[in-house]
């Protein structure tokens, strides 16, 4: 293999991780003995202090539902929470009703972490055959022993998702639970979208849908 096979590598290798995607699931659960059944109508609701990050989630995660064939109402378009007023769960539950909503999937944002780690200069493995002349064996080891370590920052999002049954009743009952991890979110919009898209997948797999 020679230097510039190599490089051509070590690009394409660096451009995988920066076009990865960035949320995975930490974890799903559907609650044991929790009996599925046919849901028309889901109420989409997002949890946020800033109102146009909720209503486009709610957005995003009432369109990725109502891929799987239900009918999604976003939150935003039948509930006034204006910023600075008290919660009225009677009104919530008003609504609920009026408008025939038999479940609810909800999230949350639980956490935010901003780690910081030291990288060293990076240590590879030479290809044996650049240690057969002084000139291969040099130049090949110079770049990595002189390499600068560098700091990387990483800001981790963790986000919690239920689905609920909703009934007049009880007050909802809890059938699926699961959990997110968004990495380095740099465009919210674009991480919306891969999270609901992976909550609802996730529902659906554990058959919660």
């Amino acid at each position: 293999m020679n230097r510039r096979a190599l490089a051509t590598i070590i690009v394409f290798f660096a451009a995988a991780l920066l076009f990865a995607k960035s949320g995975k699931l930490v974890m799903s659960c559907k609650l044991p003995g929790s009996q599925t059944k046919k849901i028309h109508r889901v109420l989409a609701l997002g949890f946020s202090s800033k109102v146009e990050v909720r209503a486009d989630f709610e957005d995003a995660l009432a369109a990725q539902l109502a891929n799987t064939g239900v009918e999604a109402v976003p939150g935003n378009t039948i509930l006034l929470r204006p910023a600075g007023t008290q919660l009225d769960l009677n009104y919530l539950r008003e609504q609920i009703q009026a408008n025939q909503i038999e479940a609810v999937v909800v999230s949350r944002l639980i956490k935010v972490e901003n780690t910081v780690t030291y990288i060293p200069g990076a240590p590879y493995a030479v290809p044996f055959p650049y240690y057969n002349t002084f000139y291969g064996y040099y130049g090949t080891l110079y770049p990595v022993v002189y390499s600068p370590g560098y700091l990387q920052k990483q800001k981790k999002v963790r986000v919690e998702t239920n689905l609920y049954y909703v009934t007049s009743a009880t007050d909802g009952r809890l059938v699926w639970t699961g959990i997110t991890d968004t990495l380095n979110p740099s465009n919210v919009h674009k991480a919306i979208q891969e999270l609901v898209k992976l909550v609802v997948t996730q529902m659906q797999q554990d058959e919660a849908l």
